[in-house]
């Protein structure tokens, strides 16, 4: 084979790959934008937590045409917002198979288990980084506005963390072991769903 037919391969399948990661780059953050809003507006009713007006309006703005069409299928029971929670696996069960289907590697078994992963990733890092906002609101600003929300988002979790780690000279421990809680727990979940592929 001549050495420019190798260097056109070459750059043909670098431009694919740039391309592949382009496309994944734009899935995932949509997906995560969108994933990520019906997430926080599950857990915000699960918890009870009215959202601050600006935030609800743009939260219910950006997912009401999934979440209302749902909620005909899977209305609420328990006070949980059951539709909501649905739609984020709909969104990841969209983008992975879009990623899968410009792959041209689709198939339904890994379809449900990497939306399944996909859906554990963004539970545990969206309260991961509700810690971390809540870790800094109390260091720089305690009386945020923002602040009284992301602490009762995250109080479910650390309330009982805190019973068991009290202060150690006046410093809150019990958000670095729900931390690596979290993180934990994501590997496991990743380790079982990786390991039924």
């Amino acid at each position: 084979m001549p050495a420019g037919d190798l260097v056109s391969q070459r750059d043909f399948f670098w431009g694919q790959a740039v391309f592949y990661s382009i496309f994944n780059l734009i899935i995932d953050t949509i997906a995560v934008v969108f994933a990520g809003l019906l997430l926080l507006r599950f857990w915000m009713q699960a918890v009870r937590v009215r959202p601050p007006l600006s935030l609800g309006q743009f939260m219910f703005r950006l997912t009401d045409w999934l979440v209302l069409p749902l909620r005909r299928v899977l209305p609420g029971v328990g006070g949980y917002d059951w539709a909501s929670l649905l739609g984020a696996f709909l969104i990841a069960l969209l983008s992975v198979a879009l990623v899968l289907t410009i792959r041209s590697a689709f198939a339904v078994e890994p379809l449900l288990l990497l939306s399944l992963l996909s859906m554990v990733h963004w539970i545990g890092y969206g309260f991961i980084g509700l810690l971390f906002i809540e870790v800094i609101f109390s260091w720089v600003n305690p009386h945020a506005p923002l602040a009284p929300l992301v602490r009762a988002l995250n109080e479910p979790l650390m309330r009982p963390l805190r019973r068991v780690i009290r202060p150690i000279g006046g410093i809150d421990l019990s958000p670095l072991v729900a931390f690596l809680l979290l993180r934990i727990a994501v590997y496991v979940a990743e380790g079982l769903l990786l390991g039924m592929a």
